[in-house]
């Protein structure tokens, strides 16, 4: 009798960009591998539909069109911590989870930040360039030391928390802003936790610590620099464009920044970047996870999680949507969209420092399992200060790691809504809360405090403004952004009674600018102003 051995077809994986050795060897010992560099779009197009899984750094742009025609792609890996060179909507649309890599090189560009910081105080490039020149200059580079200054840390995520770890062994005294930590994680930290405002004001050196979206990008700009002794440094090995290059070369030539140490930029190769021209910026081409350890870090990551996806599990670190059971989805899936929303704006709106976060299941998406919408929430919820996307794996792992207490409440019912999801933040100056639902297929978000409202959160600007009720109230705000050139596109009222307290809600075409947005909040009868972003 004959006996046929089958034997179980191996995935395949397409490496297109140079990863460690490390990670190509695990991916080896699970799938047939092929290293394929520097393909042109049409050489990639051609041949992504034979592969399950794709891994790609900042090098190979996974569009659209190379997504769609990857017919068997399971999963995208990106091999470090950004992912603006995968469509990611276009992924999740097919199905296709997209993996990246958020916390291999933190040692790494802490420790660039750190050797940036030293190298800015003693003069080190400048004086090696000199000395290589033959030139032989001691009084020229006299430094400062680093010892009992102040460094402020302007974002306390896996990066900015290295950074002060190494901050307090240098007996440097640490500052940091960050809304989405408790303060007894600070504390752990030896961080003393500060405003923006005050940061900026007390700090003889700056470093971000960021992602780059709407709300951080320009997070140092014209207005900031002015708020800032003229000895402060500026250190920004994080993302181009936190930093406003054209006003920080403005500060350094006139003397109202004593220095800077860049290693990212708003266009790179940034060969014709303003700050070459000044001599008082220590620059370095994006080197901040350019270690041995970090690219092996990353690979390693990027290749585990690939093989947990094709194996059918859950990667770590899953950019887009979270994994919900297909039974499920009809159910849940539609409250995705809705509680990166609440999210999202509970955070904007909110003011503190955070200390507790609840969320309120009612209606029928409290009778089942409510992971995934857990960690929508605190994705939205963390995503202005953290490059870590959350997803149903990490979502506890990340809240503990900032110190925050989650909370979850099931069991309640809604008189008008057939589901509600209402999340509130406790932090060191009260509580804030936001609730929405999802009707006519997309997200509502229907009250804010103690404020009804109907607002579509589809993109873009709006204003949130708590004031008292009156005649000509809203005509004067609209004037403001009238003369502005603002155009409003959607306006909501939320009343507790005539000429009482209220909440105006508009939505903007474009973003207000800070002196207007200080226009508003003078007003007569308003209390609060936000700009918030959609």
């Amino acid at each position: 009798m004959n006996i046929e051995h089958k034997t179980e077809k191996r995935p395949r994986v397409l490496i297109a960009d140079p990863i460690a050795s490390e990670g190509i060897k695990l991916l080896s010992g699970f799938a047939s591998t092929d290293v394929q560099l520097k393909l042109q779009p049409a050489e990639l197009l051609k041949i992504i539909g034979e592969y399950e899984g794709l891994v790609v750094r900042s090098e190979t742009k996974v569009t659209a069109e190379i997504i769609n025609a990857g017919k068997k792609l399971q999963v995208i890996g990106r091999a470090g911590v950004g992912v603006d060179n995968v469509d990611v909507e276009a992924a999740t649309r097919r199905g296709i989870v997209v993996v990246n890599a958020p916390t291999g090189n933190s040692i790494s560009a802490a420790e660039h930040t750190i050797a940036m910081m030293l190298a800015l105080c003693r003069h080190i490039p400048q004086a090696h360039s000199l000395l290589k020149g033959g030139v032989w200059e001691r009084s020229k580079f006299t430094g400062i030391e680093v010892k009992n200054k102040t460094i402020g840390i302007v974002g306390l995520g896996n990066v900015g928390a290295a950074v002060a770890q190494r901050a307090v062994g240098l007996e440097m005294k640490v500052i940091g802003f960050d809304p989405f930590i408790s303060a007894e994680y600070a504390q752990r930290l030896q961080v003393r936790l500060v405003t923006l405002d005050d940061l900026f004001q007390e700090s003889d050196f700056i470093t971000v610590h960021v992602p780059l979206l709407p709300q951080t990008k320009n997070i140092i700009g014209e207005r900031e620099i002015a708020k800032m002794k003229p000895s402060v440094r500026i250190i920004n090995v994080a993302r181009g464009g936190l930093v406003n290059e054209e006003a920080l070369f403005k500060a350094l030539e006139e003397g109202r920044v004593a220095g800077a140490a860049v290693d990212v930029f708003t266009e790179e190769p940034a060969r014709n970047n303003i700050l070459i021209r000044s001599d008082k910026v220590i620059l370095t081409p994006h080197l901040g996870a350019s270690t041995v350890e970090a690219q092996t870090g990353v690979a390693v990551d990027t290749a585990e999680q690939v093989i947990a996806v094709l194996q059918g599990k859950p990667a770590r670190y899953a950019v887009n949507a979270p994994l919900i059971p297909a039974d499920l989805y009809p159910i849940l899936g539609p409250y995705l969209g809705v509680a990166i929303a609440v999210g999202r704006l509970v955070s904007q709106l909110a003011g503190g420092q955070m200390q507790s976060i609840h969320i309120q299941y009612d209606g029928e998406i409290g009778n089942h399992n409510t992971t995934a919408l857990k960690a929508a929430v605190l994705g939205g919820l963390l995503e202005i200060v953290s490059e870590e996307r959350v997803n149903l794996v990490n979502a506890n792992m990340v809240a503990q790691r900032r110190g925050l207490q989650v909370v979850e409440h099931k069991g309640g019912t809604s008189e008008v809504y057939t589901s509600l999801l209402t999340v509130r933040v406790d932090t060191s100056t009260g509580s804030t809360s936001v609730s929405g639902t999802n009707m006519r297929g997309e997200p509502h978000i229907v009250r804010v405090n103690k404020y009804w409202i109907d607002v579509v959160p589809t993109g873009g600007y709006f204003l949130f403004a708590d004031h008292r009720d009156r005649p000509g109230l809203i005509g004067t705000v609209g004037n403001i952004t009238g003369k502005a050139n603002i155009n409003i596109h959607s306006m909501q009222l939320g009343r507790l009674g005539p000429r009482g307290d209220a909440l105006m809600v508009m939505g903007l075409d474009e973003a207000l600018t800070q002196p207007m947005l200080q226009q508003i909040q003078e007003l007569p009868d308003v209390y609060t102003a936000k700009l918030v972003k959609l």
